[in-house]
């Protein structure tokens, strides 16, 4: 059985080979969290890859929100992303209603085919969560969904969680469920029991916020508490 995954948010390369001297697996990109994350410049994306030999989920959202904004400059930032040796991504976009913009979701996934991805935690803000699972769920490379049950944290969205990891294999349900979003050390051993193998965090593994960058002593008490 492989251990679980442990992700964490690099905005740095010191952020990112904190995260990976600390144990985590795979690290998500990004920059400005003050507007929850958004697409790093390829220049960045190139130092932070030099700097690490652990996978890099690139964030693709070049607005604050969840609409798409600038379609056509959000592909061709990934065919940067893409030609500077980007190989895994992250994206999902909601319309007006709170529905998924299925549109501007596929033209991203097209954009960049062939790579693996996750649809982030827009999901937590959808309308109706299971149509969304449902209308993307067969699009190519989507291999997670990043989520904490709802948009209040993981806390409020236990339930949905649980009721979502006991549909896997299903339609819509085919791919890993990693949790993020208000997630604290003391939720995993309920999470692990349970049987959720997929972890994601970001101002938990810095010592004030996104104010300071990634600690890896902290990376480190995260992965234990994860292989528990």
């Amino acid at each position: 059985m492989s251990r679980p995954i442990f992700e964490v948010i690099a905005l740095t390369p010191q952020d990112a080979q904190a995260a990976e001297s600390g144990g985590a697996d795979r690290l998500e990109l990004v920059t400005d969290m003050a507007a929850d994350g958004l697409t790093p410049a390829v220049e960045d994306f190139a130092r932070i890859r030099a700097a690490v030999g652990i996978p890099l989920r690139v964030m693709l959202r070049i607005r604050d929100g969840f609409a798409p904004g600038d379609l056509d400059g959000l592909c061709a930032r990934a065919a940067e992303l893409r030609a500077e040796g980007a190989e895994e991504f992250v994206f999902g976009f909601l319309d007006a209603d709170g529905a998924v913009d299925l549109a501007a979701t596929a033209a991203v996934a097209e954009a960049v085919a062939g790579c693996r991805w996750t649809f982030h935690r827009a999901i937590d803000h959808s309308a109706d969560r299971a149509a969304l699972r449902a209308a993307v769920g067969a699009l190519p490379g989507l291999d997670t969904f990043l989520t904490s049950g709802a948009a209040a944290g993981v806390d409020a969205g236990r339930r949905v969680l649980s009721a979502e990891l006991a549909r896997a294999g299903g339609p819509g349900h085919r791919q890993r469920i990693l949790i993020g979003g208000s997630l604290r050390a003391e939720h995993l051993a309920e999470l692990r029991a349970e049987g959720f193998d997929a972890f994601h965090v970001g101002g938990a593994v810095r010592v004030d916020g996104w104010h300071t960058p990634v600690d890896a002593a902290k990376v480190a008490e995260w992965r234990a508490r994860i292989d528990g």
